[in-house]
């Protein structure tokens, strides 16, 4: 009987501090999946968004025009107008977004994250060097948050296309 209670104790005394040092796995942080839509012609087909604080109602073509694939950093940028933010895009998707711009001006680029449309850019030139800046209807604080995710999305996403090729 001593020699069980005993090894009770050990075996007990031995869960406890292996259970201190077991470490559950962390969750996996969410990805926040960016896409620029381009706004439709009036004889395209097209699906309606609307941006969540101005109300603003934008016809975009349902392809989108920049995805996740193609960027590859974002930050928080203060610029004369406001805090908006920086989107890096690969070398091929900045060539497709100079011509897609040079032959669009004046329509509207959608940001859409995670499928909710957040912000919209007129579109006043062709954006050159793959450095597309726009502004969000977020509150500014949360705007560091959101570079850090759209970060760490961008990073997996490159990770794992490195992966395969």
């Amino acid at each position: 009987m001593k020699h069980s209670v005993g090894m009770t104790f050990w075996t007990l005394a031995l869960s406890l501090l292996m259970g201190g040092c077991f470490n559950p796995p962390a969750e996996p942080r969410p990805l926040v999946i960016a896409r620029f839509l381009i706004e439709a012609s009036a004889t395209q087909a097209a699906i309606p968004v609307t941006l969540p604080v101005s109300g603003v109602k934008v016809r975009v073509i349902p392809k989108p025009v920049l995805t996740e694939f193609d960027i590859l950093s974002v930050a928080e940028a203060q610029v004369d107008m406001g805090r908006c933010m920086l989107f890096r895009v690969t070398a091929p998707a900045a060539r497709d977004l100079y011509r897609l711009t040079a032959s669009q001006v004046g329509r509207r680029l959608v940001l859409v994250l995670n499928g909710q449309p957040v912000g919209a850019r007129v579109i006043d030139r062709p954006v050159e060097g793959g450095m597309l800046f726009i502004f969000l209807e977020l509150p500014a604080v949360a705007l560091p948050q959101l570079a850090d995710d759209l970060n760490y999305t961008a990073g997996k996403i490159q990770q794992e296309a490195a992966h395969k090729g």
